[in-house]
């Protein structure tokens, strides 16, 4: 099964997406802001969550509040 961003793109490991809305992480007192660009994604066996570090932190998004770059 694909793993596809907000607008349907098809996404692969190491793509470089943006948020599309602010997000809350659990766990950090840090907030993604809208228009961040997170580098280098992993794929899950999930494919409605990609794995990525933000920092020095490990973390897990939807892909639905993500656009590829």
């Amino acid at each position: 099964m694909d793993t596809k961003d907000s607008n349907g793109n098809i996404l692969e490991d190491g793509d470089n997406v943006h948020v599309t809305k602010d997000l809350k992480i659990k766990g950090m007192s840090k907030t993604l802001k809208r228009g961040n660009v997170i580098k280098n994604i992993r794929l899950t066996t999930n494919p409605q969550e990609v794995e990525c570090r933000v920092g020095k932190a490990q973390i897990v998004l939807k892909t639905r509040f993500l656009k590829k770059s």
